[in-house]
C-alpha cells in the first residue's frame, strides 16, 4: 500500500484504487510509476483473475496533475518525450493485462482518466458521472490516450469530443460504447461489478487472456486470407490446450469444470455467493 495508489488481493480478484482525492485522482510521474509497477506485478500473478480499477473521492480522475504538468513544460523536447513515454506504457500495460479488467467509475473522468476507462475491457459509472476529452482547452493533444479512447468510442465521435473537449454525460459514454452500464448509485454499481466477477470465475481463465489477445489482433483488419488463416490457426491451437479439454468433458459431464470459483469476491474482499 502507497499514499497514492491502495491495492487488494484475494481469491484471484485484484482491486486497485487510486487515492489521491484530494487532487481528484490527477498523475504525476509518481503515481504513473506507481500504477504501471503495480499492473505489471498482478500481471505476472498466476492466480490472477480479474483486476478492478476505481478510485477514492467524488472524482474517478482529472487527468495529469497540472501542478505537475506546468513543471513539465519547462523540460526540453527530450525530457518530455520520457515522461510522456511512461504514460503511454501505463496505458498499454493496461490495456494489454492478460485477464479481463472492469473500471468502476464513481465520478468524472478527465483527459487520461478517459484515458484509463478506454483501456479496461468492462466499464459502470454511476449515473452522476461526466466526462471531457480536455486537452485541446490546455494547448495539448490526447496523444498517447488517443488511441485507445478512438479504438472505444470511434473516430467520429473521438473527432467530435477530442476537438470539442466538451462535457458528454454518462449516457451519451454508454451509447457510445466507453461504458457498459450506468447506475443509480454506488451499491448498484457494485453489484454490477460483483455480477461480472461472478460470470467471469465461471470461464477458462486460458481462454480469457486468448480472447483478449484475439480482440485485438484483429480489430480494424480486413477479413482476408491472411485473418481466416490466422483466427483457424488460434482456434486449432486452443482446442488442444488442457483447460479445452477441461471445458467441454465437463460440459458433457454436467459438472462445473476445474477453474470455476463457486463463489465471488467483493470489493471488500468478502466471499459472496455465486450468482444462479
Amino acid at each position: 500500500m502507497s499514499d497514492t495508489l491502495h491495492t487488494h488481493f484475494s481469491h484471484g480478484i485484484a482491486t486497485i484504487t487510486l487515492n489521491r482525492p484530494e487532487i481528484c485522482n490527477a498523475f504525476d510521474d509518481m503515481l504513473i510509476a506507481e500504477l504501471t509497477a503495480t499492473l505489471t506485478a498482478f500481471g505476472q500473478n498466476s492466480d490472477l483473475r480479474v483486476v478492478v480499477l476505481t478510485a477514492e473521492g467524488s472524482t474517478f480522475s482529472a487527468g495529469a496533475d497540472l501542478s505537475w504538468m506546468h513543471h513539465a513544460t519547462q523540460f526540453d523536447q527530450h525530457r518530455n518525450f520520457e515522461d510522456a513515454l511512461k504514460l503511454a506504457r501505463l496505458m498499454q500495460t493496461l490495456e494489454r493485462l492478460p485477464v479481463p479488467t472492469i473500471a468502476r467509475i464513481q465520478g468524472p473522468a478527465l483527459g487520461g482518466g478517459v484515458g484509463l476507462i478506454a483501456c479496461c475491457d468492462l466499464a459502470v459509472a454511476s449515473c452522476n458521472t461526466w466526462f471531457r476529452i480536455n486537452e485541446v482547452r490546455l494547448g495539448l493533444i490526447p496523444a498517447v490516450i488517443g488511441p485507445y479512447i478512438i479504438s472505444k468510442i470511434g473516430i467520429s465521435a473521438a473527432r467530435r469530443f477530442m476537438l470539442t473537449a466538451e462535457q458528454f454525460d454518462c449516457h451519451t459514454a454508454l451509447q457510445l460504447g466507453l461504458l457498459h452500464e450506468v447506475k443509480a448509485d454506488e451499491t448498484a454499481m457494485d453489484h454490477q461489478v460483483q455480477t461480472w466477477i461472478n460470470e467471469l470465475l465461471q470461464n477458462s481463465p486460458h481462454a480469457l487472456t486468448a480472447a483478449k489477445r484475439l480482440i485485438t489482433s484483429v480489430v480494424h483488419r480486413p477479413i482476408d486470407d491472411a485473418m481466416i488463416s490466422d483466427t483457424a490457426h488460434r482456434i486449432a491451437h486452443i482446442r488442444t490446450h488442457e483447460e479445452a479439454r477441461e471445458g467441454v468433458a465437463a460440459y458433457l459431464g454436467k459438472r462445473p469444470p476445474s477453474w470455476h470459483i463457486n463463489r465471488a469476491v467483493k470489493l471488500n474482499g468478502d466471499e459472496a455467493p455465486q450468482n444462479g
